[in-house]
């Protein structure tokens, strides 16, 4: 038995022994040559939305393929960024299936979420939040509408919770908080300085014990440790630093389970705002639909019983006006980033935004041919990707895209294939 063996000492036993769950986060050296090219244009960003009912396919996919595709209704909405727009049929996650149980894993790709023992993993956001999060004073924001609920799990598949109230948001990224405050913050993040301190600390003794195999491991793993502890320090040095000021009044919070429209609106503009002023460059918002009636002219019924349409003509007319609603607000997202100049192009040219559901058909529950979006980000546009052959195409392939327009080296995310086929940068 080797001395090695003998220590019976592993990576995953020491993190558990010391109650602290750390990964390898990218280093600055790590970037790749293309990415710092890539920053004289520059930072790239990533809004990634779900709506959790589905979408209404014959509304939304357009006929044909390439450039001369024909509109849908949706898409005729959506009409003035067409040049700026790609959209996507014949995609889903491999493996991601249990009809609405997939909403939880439209940024994660994890398969089968409706097993039991099911575990999730991380989610693109929170994988690009590691590797360029300290960058920007929050490493990333998960908003939700209508619920706590996220779409952003951390690297052991934790869900982080969401922040459904717009008054709050506006808090947390433009309201300064009293000297006591900062000082208090600041504290926590010096305290958890001082745990990796020990964590680091204690990885040194162990290195003592184990053969080199086992020392080089652990040198990667203090070396971690040591980057972690430089972006909590970064983390206190925005603490320190005054916040962003806009020109936007505090938002008010919505007590009406019927304000879809109204709520989704708000977070939309503060998503915008928050890239506008480069509060964070890392955004999830979950959309989530109930069966509360939506203040929508026309409407009667909740979103989610009207995806049980049985084809019913009243029904889907119903839900065709509450998914067209959502269509134009992502519209106006779309505008307000493009009218904003972030040198040598608009903000929307250094977004990447990404629209969907993880569910094809909201009908029959069905987790394939998926309806997603994305626009902006600097990528060739103005076409209809049409993807399927005899099996769906795999979705992450566009988050590996668009992991590498933020400048993180990869090839790989998830279940993911490689790149999106089609989807080139401009």
């Amino acid at each position: 038995m080797t001395k090695s063996s003998q220590s019976a000492i592993s990576r995953r036993a020491l993190l558990r022994g010391l109650g602290v769950g750390l990964a390898l986060p990218m280093l600055d050296a790590m970037t790749p040559a293309f990415a710092a090219a890539k920053a004289s244009a520059g930072p790239q960003r990533l809004i990634a939305i779900q709506t959790n009912q589905g979408i209404l396919p014959k509304y939304f996919f357009p006929i044909g393929d390439g450039r001369d595709y024909k509109a849908s209704p949706y898409l005729e909405i959506l009409d003035g960024f067409r040049d700026r727009m790609t959209v996507f049929s014949g995609v889903s996650h491999p493996e991601v299936d249990g009809g609405h149980s997939a909403e939880q894993c439209f940024l994660t790709a994890a398969p089968h979420p409706g097993l039991s023992g099911f575990h999730n993993s991380i989610s693109v956001d929170q994988y690009a939040a590691e590797r360029i999060g300290h960058l920007t004073r929050f490493p990333s924001l998960t908003l939700s509408v209508g619920t706590k609920r996220s779409l952003s799990y951390t690297q052991s598949g934790v869900q982080i919770p969401g922040e459904e109230s717009p008054s709050r948001v506006f808090r947390k990224l433009f309201a300064q908080g009293s000297k006591q405050e900062i000082e208090a913050q600041v504290a926590k993040l010096r305290h958890g300085r001082s745990i990796l301190d020990s964590v680091g600390e204690r990885a040194r003794q162990l290195g003592r014990r184990v053969g080199s195999s086992d020392r080089e491991k652990l040198d990667q793993f203090y070396t971690g440790v040591r980057d972690l502890e430089m972006r909590l320090h970064k983390s206190e040095q925005w603490e320190q630093q005054p916040k962003a000021q806009v020109s936007m009044r505090p938002p008010q919070d919505y007590d009406d389970p019927g304000a879809l429209i109204e709520r989704t609106r708000i977070m939309f503009d503060l998503a915008r705002i928050a890239m506008e002023t480069d509060s964070t460059r890392l955004i999830s918002i979950f959309i989530c639909q109930n069966d509360a009636k939506p203040n929508i002219s026309g409407v009667d019924t909740g979103t989610h019983p009207l995806t049980h349409h049985g084809n019913q003509p009243e029904k889907l007319e119903q839900l065709r006006r509450i998914e067209e609603a959502q269509i134009q607000e992502l519209a106006t997202l779309l505008s307000g980033l493009d009218k904003r100049d972030a040198g040598g192009g608009s903000l929307l040219d250094q977004t990447s935004v990404i629209y969907g559901t993880s569910l094809g058909n909201g009908n029959s529950h069905a987790n394939t041919n998926l309806p997603v979006l994305i626009a902006g980000g600097g990528f060739r546009h103005a076409r209809h990707l049409s993807l399927g052959g005899s099996q769906d195409y795999p979705l992450p392939n566009l988050f590996v895209s668009v992991l590498q327009r933020l400048g993180i080296e990869t090839d790989t995310f998830a279940t993911s294939t490689g790149t999106m086929r089609g989807l080139e940068m401009a």
